[in-house]
């Protein structure tokens, strides 16, 4: 795998928008390389403008991939890294990593093996999800390198905005979304597997998990977004403040509009290939890989704040 520059400049940077309704193509860096001031603001503006980059070619250390991510804003350590420790050193090493902010997201069972299901996400299908939104404070993003993938294809990631969401919702919904909040379950992945300890509720009062509101306002760009987190069968989910009928609908009427087509894009995956997403104003999604066949990537994920409702805003206006 070559390098993609000799040195990272303002010059050799180039951002090119996919066309779509979010992302842009990053060219001319190479995170194997110091990246000078001027051009990490560079990348930071690129980012806050199209939610989503993709950087090719891409040779590094996961303490480069922990550098490249410090550029926008420092990381965090993933929400599923407390379970996996919970179920007992070493049974999940392949899920845990060198780094605490390292998160393996691989189809590898314990014995270094593909396998169809373990203790992460496996070999499944992925459901549209923001990451980690059953925590206090969900990371603001999250950046994803390749590192071994199925030699015919499979897990791929498709990424949707969220700002065209929240814009584009009918009168009546955006009505029914202003000053709610929503309760996270903590206890399944995006991959619908109960994580190693966790209960899984029955009903309401027994979901462990952080109140997040159903629109945030980005802290970068200012505008409102849909954040829904990820849908799963009640009580998982709930509105507050709502009876359980009229939270089901409104979240159904929600994640349909949310995830339309025509808000989303696909990144279909390379060795050496860095995505870098916005989890404050995009959710994912993930196909369906081949359990016979070994896939790697790194994930770290970048340091999360407060979260600000539009409502709030205007309340301390």
């Amino acid at each position: 795998m070559g390098k993609t520059v000799s040195e990272n400049t303002l010059d050799s940077l180039t951002v090119t928008p996919t066309g779509g309704p979010l992302g842009a193509e990053v060219g001319g860096i190479d995170f194997a390389q110091p990246v000078p001031d001027a051009v990490k603001d560079a990348l930071r503006q690129a980012w806050a403008d199209h939610v989503i980059l993709i950087f090719h070619d891409q040779d590094i250390n996961d303490a480069q991939l922990i550098e490249a991510s410090n550029i926008f804003g420092g990381v965090q350590v993933g929400g599923a890294r407390a379970y996996f420790l919970r179920d007992g050193e070493g049974k999940n090493q392949q899920l845990l990593g060198e780094y605490p902010e390292i998160t393996p997201i691989t189809n590898l069972g314990p014995d270094g093996e593909p396998v169809k299901a373990n203790a992460g996400l496996g070999s499944a299908e992925v459901v549209w999800h923001s990451d980690n939104s059953y925590v206090e404070v969900p990371p603001a993003g999250s950046m994803l390198y390749a590192l071994e993938l199925p030699v015919n294809g499979g897990g791929d990631t498709f990424f949707n905005n969220q700002y065209l969401a929240y814009e584009t919702l009918p009168d009546d919904l955006k009505n029914a979304v202003d000053g709610k909040y929503q309760v996270h379950d903590s206890s399944r992945n995006s991959a619908g597997v109960l994580r190693p300890t966790a209960k899984l509720p029955t009903k309401p009062e027994e979901v462990v998990g952080p109140t997040h509101p159903l629109v945030r306002t980005h802290p970068v760009t200012g505008k409102p977004a849909l954040y829904l987190g990820r849908r799963r069968v009640w009580p998982s989910n709930y509105v507050v403040g709502l009876s359980n009928e009229e939270s089901e609908a409104l979240l159904d009427r929600l994640w349909e509009h949310a995830t339309q087509e025509k808000f989303a894009i696909k990144h279909v995956w390379k060795v050496g290939d860095i995505a870098l997403w916005d989890n404050r104003c995009a959710m994912h999604y993930r196909s369906e890989v081949d359990p016979t066949q070994r896939r790697v990537l790194h994930r770290t994920q970048i340091k999360g704040e407060a979260m600000i409702a539009p409502w709030d805003e205007t309340a301390a206006a």
